[in-house]
């Protein structure tokens, strides 16, 4: 893909005997660009196609941007299939006429269950598709045709010379051979880039429809990113076959479309640190709770809270259909806060038959105490928090348009979790500075996820998420920034206890 071998004897005088393969592009021909739309596959003829966009005096040099109208057929607007014939000809004569022509075909519908409209809970305001989806119940689970709003063309613009002997099998397929004279020519090298293709830009098409907009782009490509862009293409496609759905598909389609190559790389390479910092803050987060025999300075109601807000947002991101990259890693997170809640309550499951019991373990004075500050600090943050929860739930519900109630309870949680969560995380703080101390806390996963919170704020701006989630990775720097004050004002104490319940002081007793 990085290199491909020009043939080494176009230099010579004997190029056509050394088996090269000469651009036609070279000798400057006059080429006119010509889209006909069709409901077959394949066309003989000029007979039942519509002429939608013909480029005169075509300049392979210059891009452009056309939006035309394009006719809808019956057959179409009933589940059918429409094409878009794409071709490359010499100005004057049609395309069927015209021995040196190029083109290729490429499908302007597709099949995808349709997005669930929003609607207003308490009005029932809705737009005329849902009234009709829910006439018929299952409308919703059945994939309908969708209209492919652009069309983005490629041109390789190179005058590159290839060694017939050892033609690149990805671009071979789209080569078209001709001879003239004792020298063979490759005809200009068209490409639909179905990258472009985003579910954005998909349209639902309707029995009533008659016309829909189709976009039209051109820009001229080099060699080497077309051979990228192929096997771009080819991996999105092998994707679809295991079984990965559009959306999940578009999602690798955003981070190659929607992103510098340049940054792109620079992703990836983040990407592995994301990876290797999650997995490192899990490991330390679990090794920490099991190895924790006493909750001495460590806030319960955090505790809860963030096995809360983790839950709530898991099951956001999976309403919202967010990219996986976001999603597995938030319930991998989900999974392990709720096994530190049953740490943290001291909690033991009895089974009696099929029926659970749940048995608590009780605290020491210590851990009493660190309990009464704990009660202390969410006394004076309820005052604020839960008006302010309440207030905003019920403004979402009187002014913005749901899937459901239960996508507006998760939603109202979520606002909620985002807005307002990291009050939740100032008992913890509160019960840092009552004791003087941060001893206990779990540094080494603190660090591993300050550093992956670093990372967050660059992928915030890559990866498809929702915007209140983007926003709460920037947060996440502010508290961070406080418990790294918190462990620089106070000092090292060696007859303090540590996150294990042990202290310097009372290692050396045992040892003596």
């Amino acid at each position: 893909i990085v290199y491909t071998r020009p043939c080494p004897a176009a230099a010579a005088a004997d190029g056509a005997a050394g088996g090269c393969v000469w651009p036609y592009l070279a000798r400057r021909p006059k080429l006119q660009l010509s889209v006909y739309t069709t409901t077959r596959s394949s066309i003989g003829a000029e007979s039942n196609i519509d002429l939608v966009l013909n480029v005169e005096d075509f300049d392979i040099e210059s891009k452009f941007e056309r939006t035309v109208n394009v006719s809808v057929p019956k057959k179409t607007r009933n589940n059918g299939t429409l094409y878009a014939f794409v071709f490359l000809h010499h100005a004057g004569i049609l395309p069927w006429h015209d021995g040196k022509q190029v083109h290729i075909v490429s499908p302007l519908t597709t099949y995808m269950i349709p997005k669930p409209e929003e609607i207003n809970l308490l009005t029932g305001e809705s737009a005329t598709q849902q009234i009709e989806a829910e006439k018929q119940p299952n409308a919703l689970d059945e994939p309908v045709s969708h209209w492919r709003s652009r069309l983005t063309l490629n041109v390789m613009v190179e005058d590159f010379v290839f060694d017939g002997s050892s033609l690149p099998a990805d671009v071979h397929r789209y080569m078209k051979m001709v001879q003239l004279g004792k020298t063979v020519h490759y005809l200009p090298i068209l490409f639909i880039d179905q990258l472009s293709n985003r579910v954005k830009d998909l349209m639902v098409i309707n029995r009533s429809t008659t016309e829909l907009p189709l976009t039209v782009s051109y820009d001229k490509i080099s060699l080497g990113k077309l051979r990228f862009w192929i096997h771009m293409q080819d991996a999105v496609y092998s994707l679809q076959q295991f079984g990965f759905s559009e959306k999940d598909a578009d999602e690798v389609k955003g981070i190659f479309v929607d992103t510098n190559l340049y940054f792109l790389a620079l992703t990836f390479f983040v990407a592995a640190f994301h990876l290797l910092f999650d997995f490192l803050a899990f490991k330390n987060d679990i090794s920490f709770w099991k190895k924790k025999r006493s909750m001495i300075g460590m806030s319960t109601k955090a505790v809860l809270w963030r096995c809360f807000s983790t839950v709530v947002i898991f099951l956001f991101l999976l309403d919202e259909q967010t990219s996986l990259l976001v999603l597995i890693p938030a319930g991998v997170g989900a999974v392990i806060e709720l096994w530190k809640v049953k740490k943290a309550l001291k909690m033991t499951i009895r089974w009696q038959g099929l029926r659970p019991k749940f048995q608590f373990g009780a605290y020491n004075d210590s851990e009493k105490k660190t309990e009464e500050y704990d009660a202390q600090a969410m006394k004076y943050l309820s005052y604020l928090l839960y008006p302010l929860c309440i207030g905003g739930a019920g403004y979402s519900l009187l002014n913005v348009k749901y899937k459901s109630w239960y996508s507006w309870l998760i939603n109202s949680f979520v606002n909620g979790v985002y807005a307002f969560g990291f009050l939740f995380m100032l008992p913890q703080l509160f019960v840092n500075y009552k004791m003087k101390s941060v001893a206990h806390l779990p540094w080494k996963a603190f660090t591993y996820k300050a550093f992956n919170t670093f990372i967050d704020d660059i992928f915030a701006f890559i990866i498809t998420m929702p915007t209140s989630h983007r926003l709460a990775c920037f947060r996440d720097d502010v508290v961070f920034l406080v418990y790294l004050y918190q462990r620089w004002l106070y000092p090292v104490d060696k007859s303090r206890v540590n996150e294990y319940g042990e202290s310097y002081e009372e290692k050396l007793k045992k040892k003596s």
